[in-house]
This record gives C-alpha cells, sequence and structure tokens, in this order.
C-alpha cells in the first residue's frame, strides 16, 4: 500500500489506474479503525479493482466546542489495518493541504442538515458535505462506500452527489456491532467500563420500539417518549429518538412503508448514535 499525503500525487496515481482502465473504489474515514471500517473496505473490494482510502480528521465538522483535538489518531496501526485488506492507496492529508486558504467554500443542503444531529451539531453536515465533494473531486472514484451508522450523513451525501451530478455511485454498507449489539464507533473509546456495558441499552431500545411498531403501534410520539424516558432511565442523556421516512427523514406519518428509527445519546464522554430499519 502506498500513502499518499499530497493531491497532486494522488491523482498522479490514479489517472495512471484509470489508463489501465482500473475500476476505482473509496473508503473515506478519519482513521481509528475498527472492524467496521474494514467491512467497508471488504464490501469495497467486491465493486471495484483498486481500493483507495482516506484518513483525515477534518475540522470543518467540529465545532469549537467538540473533540477535535482529543479525537483519536492512530496512522500507524490504521496503515497495518488497510494494507492486511488489500487497500492499494492511503491518502492521508494535512488541513493545510486540503484547505489551503482556509475554511472559504462550503457546501449546504439545508433542510437535511437542519435535522436531528444537525440541530445539535450546526454547522457539522456543512462540513461532512463539503470535504466529501472535495474528497471525490480529488479522488474521481466510481463508488464510494460509508456505513449506514451514520444515516443521516449518508443520505446528505445521497442528495449531494444527486444535486451536484457527482458521477459517483454511493453505496451504504449494514451498520457493524459488537457481540452485545453496540454500534462500532470509534468514539467508543471514550466510555469507561461501566458505561461499555450499558451502552449496548440504546441499540436495545431501538429494538424495543421497533417491535411495537411492527405490533400495530402507529402513535410514534408516545413510542419515542418511551423510548427517551427509558434511556434516561438507564443513564443516557437522550439528545433524540424518531421515527422517521427512510427517503426524506421527514417524520414518519401512517402511510409510510420504510421507516428507520433514528436516536442520539451522550454517555459520559462519548456521544452515541444508532438506527434501525423498519419495514411495514
Amino acid at each position: 500500500m502506498q500513502t499518499i499525503n499530497t493531491i497532486a500525487e494522488l491523482r498522479a496515481a490514479l489517472s495512471a489506474e484509470r489508463k489501465n482502465d482500473q475500476r476505482i473504489s473509496f473508503v473515506p474515514t478519519m482513521g481509528n479503525l475498527h472492524a467496521g471500517h474494514m467491512a467497508l473496505v471488504e464490501h469495497a473490494t467486491e465493486h471495484s479493482d483498486c481500493i483507495v482510502a482516506s484518513i483525515f480528521v477534518n475540522p470543518m465538522q467540529f465545532s469549537q466546542n467538540e473533540d477535535l483535538d482529543a479525537y483519536p489518531r492512530t496512522l500507524e496501526a490504521d496503515q497495518k489495518l488497510l494494507e492486511a485488506r488489500g487497500v492499494k492507496y492511503l491518502f492521508a492529508p494535512t488541513a493545510r493541504e486540503m484547505y489551503p486558504q482556509g475554511l472559504c467554500t462550503q457546501i449546504q443542503i439545508p433542510v437535511l442538515s437542519n435535522l436531528y444531529c444537525g440541530a445539535s451539531r450546526p454547522g457539522h453536515f456543512t462540513g461532512v458535505a463539503t470535504i466529501c465533494a472535495k474528497l471525490f473531486n480529488i479522488v474521481q472514484p466510481d463508488i464510494a462506500v460509508f456505513g449506514e451508522k451514520d444515516f443521516q450523513q449518508l443520505t446528505i451525501i445521497r442528495h449531494m452527489v444527486r444535486d451536484l451530478c457527482i458521477p459517483v455511485d454511493i453505496i451504504g454498507v449494514q451498520t457493524g456491532r459488537a457481540d452485545d449489539g453496540l454500534a462500532l464507533s470509534s468514539r467508543n473509546g471514550y466510555l469507561s467500563k461501566e458505561e461499555r456495558q450499558i451502552a449496548p441499552y440504546l441499540f436495545q431500545t431501538l429494538q424495543n420500539a421497533a417491535s411495537k411498531i411492527k405490533a400495530g403501534e402507529h402513535n410514534f410520539a408516545e413510542v419515542e417518549a418511551t423510548a427517551n424516558q427509558q434511556l434516561e432511565q438507564a443513564g443516557f442523556k437522550p439528545d433524540y429518538f424518531h421515527v422517521v421516512n427512510r427517503e426524506t427523514l421527514e417524520k414518519a406519518n401512517l402511510n409510510d412503508k420504510k421507516i428507520i428509527i433514528l436516536a442520539a445519546a451522550q454517555l459520559g464522554r462519548a456521544r452515541l448514535i444508532d438506527n434501525l430499519f423498519v419495514d411495514l
């Protein structure tokens, strides 16, 4: 695997791959890789000849009070994991390489970006959309692979690609989970031993809510209120718990057949997000 730090060098390498008719897949990450990321890489191998991964802790998607400086950076270990999975190029630029003039140009998807995680983290999805657009322009992949755990992010990226006519297929991969159901996340490392025992209850609460809906409970506001109460009693500080349309992310109604339950909650230092699909 070749680790590349500059845009010019990566473009030159990928230009040569295209001349050899290589199909390129792209897995963007912020590093501190875990089994969930490896599942994305493995999925990418099924769709392409040449895999590109990126590691970039994007300052544009962190607010002043968030964990940019403390976000775990484990480049050497990440390189070993990616190389073992057959990644050909790792793009690991500096912030100066990606934003040579500072955080100037921005891409916004106003309606979707202001909901849920966007309401709690103003500007976060502007940072996500902007860096993804830049990376797509640099790599110019045939496909890009993202996890479904960050479902609002995945939806926003799909809308951006469609609206800006970016020629890349966006593939979502099912959320990777620990044996007890906790969604894999780099921020799980913030959990204390005691909090780690509590954390799987977020997924259990999603499962309980889904079971109620499938059993015929269509008072979604009541389902949400009960779930929030249960999470508080378990020791979480709920941010949101919403039953929404899977395509639009608007609040679900009785006519919706494809639903997703989105949840976010603080547990100690860790902000945990998760979701669960429900088909009616």
